[in-house]
Protein backbone atom coordinates (compact mmCIF):
# COMPACT_ATOMS: atom_id res chain seq x y z
CA UNK A 1 0.00 0.00 0.00
CA UNK A 2 1.23 3.38 -0.94
CA UNK A 3 -0.07 5.25 1.92
CA UNK A 4 1.20 8.67 0.84
CA UNK A 5 -0.87 8.23 -2.60
CA UNK A 6 -3.84 6.86 -1.03
CA UNK A 7 -3.59 10.14 1.45
CA UNK A 8 -3.59 12.89 -1.31
CA UNK A 9 -6.35 11.03 -2.91
CA UNK A 10 -8.69 10.65 0.24
CA UNK A 11 -7.72 14.73 0.92
CA UNK A 12 -9.24 15.72 -2.33
CA UNK A 13 -12.59 13.98 -1.51
CA UNK A 14 -15.22 16.20 -0.39
CA UNK A 15 -19.00 15.56 -0.17
CA UNK A 16 -22.23 16.89 0.13
CA UNK A 17 -25.95 15.97 1.11
CA UNK A 18 -27.04 12.67 1.42
CA UNK A 19 -23.95 10.80 -0.14
CA UNK A 20 -21.52 11.49 2.89
CA UNK A 21 -18.08 9.57 3.46
CA UNK A 22 -18.20 6.53 6.14
CA UNK A 23 -14.78 6.27 7.85
CA UNK A 24 -14.35 3.66 10.51
CA UNK A 25 -11.06 2.74 12.53
CA UNK A 26 -11.28 -0.47 14.58
CA UNK A 27 -8.87 -1.78 17.19
CA UNK A 28 -8.65 -5.46 16.89
CA UNK A 29 -5.35 -5.91 18.76
CA UNK A 30 -5.52 -9.35 20.64
CA UNK A 31 -2.39 -7.54 22.41
CA UNK A 32 -4.59 -5.22 23.93
CA UNK A 33 -6.45 -6.23 27.35
CA UNK A 34 -9.80 -4.62 26.12
CA UNK A 35 -9.69 -6.82 23.30
CA UNK A 36 -9.46 -9.89 25.21
CA UNK A 37 -12.61 -11.35 24.37
CA UNK A 38 -12.91 -9.64 20.70
CA UNK A 39 -14.82 -7.20 22.19
CA UNK A 40 -14.33 -5.69 18.48
CA UNK A 41 -17.20 -7.31 17.24
CA UNK A 42 -19.40 -5.43 20.07
CA UNK A 43 -17.81 -2.30 19.25
CA UNK A 44 -18.33 -2.67 15.49
CA UNK A 45 -22.03 -3.51 15.97
CA UNK A 46 -22.53 -1.00 17.92
CA UNK A 47 -20.98 1.84 15.93
CA UNK A 48 -22.94 0.86 12.51
CA UNK A 49 -25.93 0.84 14.90
CA UNK A 50 -25.84 3.98 16.26
CA UNK A 51 -25.31 5.78 13.01
CA UNK A 52 -28.34 3.33 11.76
CA UNK A 53 -30.24 4.93 14.21
CA UNK A 54 -29.82 8.55 14.57
CA UNK A 55 -30.34 8.40 10.43
CA UNK A 56 -33.57 6.54 11.21
CA UNK A 57 -34.76 8.96 13.73
CA UNK A 58 -33.50 12.13 11.31
CA UNK A 59 -36.16 10.71 8.73
CA UNK A 60 -33.78 11.09 6.24
CA UNK A 61 -34.74 8.37 3.72
CA UNK A 62 -31.60 9.11 1.06
CA UNK A 63 -28.65 9.50 3.53
CA UNK A 64 -30.39 6.29 5.34
CA UNK A 65 -30.30 4.38 1.96
CA UNK A 66 -27.19 5.81 1.32
CA UNK A 67 -25.01 4.40 5.09
CA UNK A 68 -27.11 1.08 4.41
CA UNK A 69 -25.45 0.43 1.14
CA UNK A 70 -22.05 1.49 3.00
CA UNK A 71 -23.22 -0.90 6.41
CA UNK A 72 -23.73 -3.97 4.02
CA UNK A 73 -20.11 -3.90 2.13
CA UNK A 74 -18.26 -3.17 5.44
CA UNK A 75 -20.13 -5.88 7.27
CA UNK A 76 -18.97 -8.60 4.22
CA UNK A 77 -15.28 -7.02 4.29
CA UNK A 78 -15.02 -7.79 8.05
CA UNK A 79 -16.90 -10.95 8.32
CA UNK A 80 -14.32 -12.06 5.10
CA UNK A 81 -11.36 -11.20 6.92
CA UNK A 82 -11.98 -11.55 10.97
CA UNK A 83 -9.72 -14.51 10.36
CA UNK A 84 -6.69 -12.75 9.27
CA UNK A 85 -6.96 -9.43 11.50
CA UNK A 86 -3.95 -7.78 12.64
CA UNK A 87 -4.13 -4.74 15.23
CA UNK A 88 -6.94 -2.89 13.46
CA UNK A 89 -9.28 -2.53 10.91
CA UNK A 90 -9.19 1.01 8.40
CA UNK A 91 -12.09 1.48 6.08
CA UNK A 92 -13.36 4.33 3.75
CA UNK A 93 -16.35 4.22 1.95
CA UNK A 94 -19.00 6.15 -0.07
CA UNK A 95 -22.19 4.15 -1.22
CA UNK A 96 -21.15 5.17 -4.91
CA UNK A 97 -18.26 3.11 -4.44
CA UNK A 98 -15.91 5.90 -5.94
CA UNK A 99 -14.46 6.03 -1.83
CA UNK A 100 -13.48 2.48 -1.13
CA UNK A 101 -10.72 1.90 1.10
CA UNK A 102 -10.36 -1.33 3.52
CA UNK A 103 -7.32 -2.42 5.08
CA UNK A 104 -5.92 -4.71 7.77
CA UNK A 105 -3.15 -2.99 9.54
CA UNK A 106 0.01 -4.28 11.72
CA UNK A 107 -0.67 -1.17 13.90
CA UNK A 108 -2.81 0.54 17.43
CA UNK A 109 -5.76 2.17 16.45
CA UNK A 110 -8.51 3.83 18.48
CA UNK A 111 -11.66 2.45 17.57
CA UNK A 112 -13.96 5.89 15.46
CA UNK A 113 -16.72 6.11 13.78
CA UNK A 114 -17.21 9.17 11.26
CA UNK A 115 -20.20 9.80 8.78
CA UNK A 116 -19.08 13.38 7.74
CA UNK A 117 -18.51 15.38 4.04
CA UNK A 118 -15.08 14.09 3.95
CA UNK A 119 -13.12 11.23 5.76
CA UNK A 120 -11.49 11.55 8.98
CA UNK A 121 -7.66 11.71 8.41
CA UNK A 122 -6.22 11.77 11.69
CA UNK A 123 -5.10 8.56 13.21
CA UNK A 124 -3.76 7.75 9.45
CA UNK A 125 -1.79 10.16 9.03
CA UNK A 126 -0.35 9.39 12.81
CA UNK A 127 -0.18 6.02 11.60
CA UNK A 128 2.43 7.49 8.39
CA UNK A 129 4.30 9.22 10.73
CA UNK A 130 4.49 6.86 13.43
CA UNK A 131 5.34 4.00 10.95
CA UNK A 132 7.22 5.06 7.72
CA UNK A 133 9.16 3.44 5.30
CA UNK A 134 12.20 2.58 7.05
CA UNK A 135 15.41 0.10 6.84
CA UNK A 136 16.63 -1.51 10.02
CA UNK A 137 19.90 -2.64 10.23
CA UNK A 138 21.31 -5.26 12.81
CA UNK A 139 24.63 -5.56 12.82
CA UNK A 140 27.15 -7.95 15.32
CA UNK A 141 30.80 -7.86 14.07
CA UNK A 142 30.75 -9.60 10.60
CA UNK A 143 27.29 -10.31 10.07
CA UNK A 144 24.34 -7.69 9.10
CA UNK A 145 20.83 -8.16 8.68
CA UNK A 146 18.64 -6.12 7.06
CA UNK A 147 14.66 -5.75 7.63
CA UNK A 148 12.99 -3.20 5.78
CA UNK A 149 9.63 -2.35 6.95
CA UNK A 150 6.54 -0.10 6.27
CA UNK A 151 3.81 0.64 8.53
CA UNK A 152 4.96 -2.06 10.97
CA UNK A 153 5.06 -5.08 8.52
CA UNK A 154 7.97 -6.53 7.29
CA UNK A 155 8.38 -5.83 3.54
CA UNK A 156 11.78 -7.84 3.04
CA UNK A 157 15.09 -8.71 4.66
CA UNK A 158 18.11 -9.30 3.66
CA UNK A 159 21.71 -10.90 5.35
CA UNK A 160 25.44 -9.85 4.37
CA UNK A 161 28.39 -11.86 6.06
CA UNK A 162 31.67 -10.99 5.86
CA UNK A 163 33.99 -13.41 4.34
CA UNK A 164 37.14 -12.89 6.15
CA UNK A 165 39.25 -15.02 3.98
CA UNK A 166 38.74 -12.67 1.30
CA UNK A 167 37.45 -9.73 3.33
CA UNK A 168 34.33 -9.06 1.08
CA UNK A 169 30.86 -8.93 2.02
CA UNK A 170 28.37 -11.44 0.37
CA UNK A 171 24.99 -11.46 0.53
CA UNK A 172 23.81 -14.97 2.72
CA UNK A 173 20.83 -17.17 2.14
CA UNK A 174 19.07 -19.70 3.86
CA UNK A 175 19.01 -19.58 7.69
CA UNK A 176 21.34 -18.30 9.39
CA UNK A 177 24.05 -20.50 11.53
CA UNK A 178 26.15 -20.17 14.49
CA UNK A 179 29.17 -19.49 15.10
CA UNK A 180 29.68 -18.70 11.46
CA UNK A 181 32.83 -16.70 11.26
CA UNK A 182 34.59 -19.46 13.16
CA UNK A 183 32.87 -22.52 12.98
CA UNK A 184 30.78 -24.36 15.90
CA UNK A 185 34.08 -26.13 16.86
CA UNK A 186 36.14 -23.17 17.43
CA UNK A 187 38.52 -23.41 20.01
CA UNK A 188 38.88 -19.84 22.92
CA UNK A 189 42.45 -19.05 20.89
CA UNK A 190 40.42 -18.87 17.59
CA UNK A 191 37.58 -16.90 18.71
CA UNK A 192 40.35 -14.38 20.24
CA UNK A 193 42.21 -14.29 17.06
CA UNK A 194 38.83 -13.24 15.64
CA UNK A 195 37.86 -10.85 18.46
CA UNK A 196 41.63 -9.07 18.06
CA UNK A 197 41.38 -9.22 13.88
CA UNK A 198 37.67 -7.52 14.46
CA UNK A 199 39.15 -4.64 17.01
CA UNK A 200 41.88 -4.09 13.86
CA UNK A 201 39.75 -4.47 11.16
CA UNK A 202 36.14 -3.11 11.80
CA UNK A 203 36.40 0.48 10.26
CA UNK A 204 37.69 -1.15 7.15
CA UNK A 205 34.83 -3.94 6.97
CA UNK A 206 31.78 -1.63 7.84
CA UNK A 207 33.50 0.83 5.58
CA UNK A 208 33.01 -1.86 2.14
CA UNK A 209 29.82 -2.27 2.95
CA UNK A 210 28.08 0.73 4.11
CA UNK A 211 27.85 1.69 0.04
CA UNK A 212 25.74 -0.72 -0.45
CA UNK A 213 23.07 0.27 2.56
CA UNK A 214 23.65 3.60 1.14
CA UNK A 215 22.36 2.33 -2.24
CA UNK A 216 19.70 0.00 -1.03
CA UNK A 217 18.43 2.94 1.01
CA UNK A 218 18.18 5.19 -1.91
CA UNK A 219 16.90 2.35 -4.04
CA UNK A 220 14.31 1.50 -1.47
CA UNK A 221 12.82 5.28 -0.73
CA UNK A 222 13.56 4.09 3.21
CA UNK A 223 12.40 7.48 5.10
CA UNK A 224 14.14 6.78 8.31
CA UNK A 225 17.15 4.21 9.02
CA UNK A 226 17.72 2.76 12.40
CA UNK A 227 21.17 0.94 13.79
CA UNK A 228 20.41 -2.20 16.36
CA UNK A 229 23.86 -3.45 17.65
CA UNK A 230 26.56 -3.15 20.07
CA UNK A 231 27.79 0.22 20.56
CA UNK A 232 31.27 -0.01 18.96
CA UNK A 233 30.17 -1.70 16.04
CA UNK A 234 27.02 -0.21 15.41
CA UNK A 235 28.19 3.63 16.05
CA UNK A 236 31.19 2.31 13.80
CA UNK A 237 28.59 1.57 10.75
CA UNK A 238 26.61 4.46 11.59
CA UNK A 239 29.74 6.32 10.63
CA UNK A 240 30.55 4.76 7.64
CA UNK A 241 27.46 5.41 5.71
CA UNK A 242 26.58 8.46 3.82
CA UNK A 243 22.97 8.56 4.59
CA UNK A 244 22.05 9.59 8.05
CA UNK A 245 21.21 7.61 10.48
CA UNK A 246 17.75 8.47 12.69
CA UNK A 247 18.89 5.99 15.69
CA UNK A 248 21.24 3.80 17.04
CA UNK A 249 20.08 1.64 19.39
CA UNK A 250 22.64 0.02 21.32
CA UNK A 251 21.33 -4.09 21.64
CA UNK A 252 22.14 -7.06 20.29
CA UNK A 253 19.18 -8.30 18.28
CA UNK A 254 20.11 -9.88 15.19
CA UNK A 255 19.38 -13.38 16.62
CA UNK A 256 15.74 -11.97 17.63
CA UNK A 257 13.26 -12.42 16.11
CA UNK A 258 11.82 -9.40 13.51
CA UNK A 259 8.44 -8.57 14.95
CA UNK A 260 10.40 -8.33 18.75
CA UNK A 261 13.20 -5.79 16.47
CA UNK A 262 10.37 -4.26 15.12
CA UNK A 263 8.74 -3.93 18.31
CA UNK A 264 11.69 -2.58 20.23
CA UNK A 265 12.53 -0.05 17.44
CA UNK A 266 9.00 1.07 16.98
CA UNK A 267 7.31 0.77 20.46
Amino acid sequence: MNLNKELKRLESIRREGANKVFTMYLNTDPSDPDQQGGEWRIHFKNGLRNFEQYLEEDDNKEELKNFQLIKQKVDKFVKGNELNFLKGVVVFATADEEVWFADRVQMHVETEFFWQETPELGQLKELKNKFPKSGIILVQQNEIKVIESYLNEIEDTTSFELDIKTDDWRQKLGPRKANTAMGPGATNLQKDNFEARYEANQHRWYKKIAPKLDKRAKDHSWEKIYVVGESDSSHELKEQMNKPVDEVIQKNMLDHEESKVLQEVFG
